[in-house]
């Protein structure tokens, strides 16, 4: 499959002028991606999620799975394109993509401004902490609990979980993605820095030793219940005939070893996988 990448920088505008763009935009159809035989999709540069690599190529849970389930579809070219993970909702809206394979989480307030296909994969959470986790930190309770400041990716759903948990603005450190997470954290302007397990596991290896994922991390209990993510791809909301078609495929290609090796590859256990399949889209868009 041939694949180019494109890099792009998203800017928030003004709402007059996204109205602006959106009123001039088409939806996005399968037919449409067939009849050009080519799919703009974006990510967010987050590994294992979706992500360029060094020489340019995009890697990744999401990517991976996406060029197989193209390939199925007959699209034989894929743009791939980058934006800052807030950026991500409003890129879709503004047609500056077809598609994200960011692995997103699929949460109610996302299902009201865009389309998921149903989970691609499933992951929980963890805590990137100072080398010796000096502050002491096991759970993202603690900074409910604490004077403790944590860091946030602009755009992630760990701000909702820090609100639900009772954290308040005032101990919340925004950054604008996971990158700034390691100097964030060894530098003391945030004392931990709250993000899924395998990205965590990922930014500590990458620390030179400075960073650490936090040992005997708790995971944090929201309306009684331990949280975990389901992963899948995005789409505009009057997309939902390239959203239906790629689901038809993707249900397809996840009972294949295929697909549980590429997953595999990027740190998914055999759990990971097996709850995939718990729940559906329709389920979590409820909440």
């Amino acid at each position: 499959m041939k694949t180019r990448f494109k890099p792009l920088s998203v800017l928030a505008g003004t709402l007059a002028g996204c109205l602006g763009i959106m009123a001039g935009a088409h939806a996005v159809s399968l037919a449409d991606v067939q009849k050009r035989g080519s799919i703009r999709i974006a990510v967010a540069n987050e590994i294992p999620y979706g992500y360029m690599d060094m020489s340019g190529q995009a890697k990744g849970a999401g990517p991976d799975v996406a060029k197989a389930v193209m390939e199925r579809l007959g699209i034989k070219d894929i743009t791939w394109e980058t934006a800052n993970f807030g950026s991500l909702i409003p890129g879709l809206q503004a047609k500056r993509f077809d598609m994200v394979a960011a692995e997103m989480a699929i949460l109610p307030q996302r299902c009201q401004q865009i389309l998921f296909s149903e989970p691609n994969s499933s992951y929980g959470e963890g805590l990137l902490v100072a080398k010796g986790n000096p502050k002491n930190i096991h759970s993202y309770e603690d900074f409910a609990k604490t004077e403790h400041k944590i860091a946030i990716m602009a755009g992630a759903d760990q701000l909702e979980m820090m609100q639900a948990l009772g954290v308040p603005d005032s101990r919340m450190v925004t950054i604008s993605n996971n990158a700034d997470a390691i100097s964030t954290v060894a530098t003391g302007r945030a004392d931990a820095y709250a993000a899924t397990g395998l990205t965590v596991n990922d930014l500590a290896s990458k620390s030179g030793g400075k960073t650490e994922l936090a040992a005997e991390f708790k995971d944090p209990i929201i309306n009684g219940n331990p949280v975990r993510s389901w992963g899948g791809f995005a789409f505009a909301s009057d997309s939902q005939d390239l959203r239906d078609a790629v689901n038809k495929e993707l249900a397809e290609f996840k009972k294949t070893d295929e697909w549980k090796a590429i997953l595999a590859n990027y740190g998914f256990t055999d759990e990971d996988a097996k709850h995939s399949f718990e729940k559906s889209t329709e389920q979590l868009c409820k909440g």
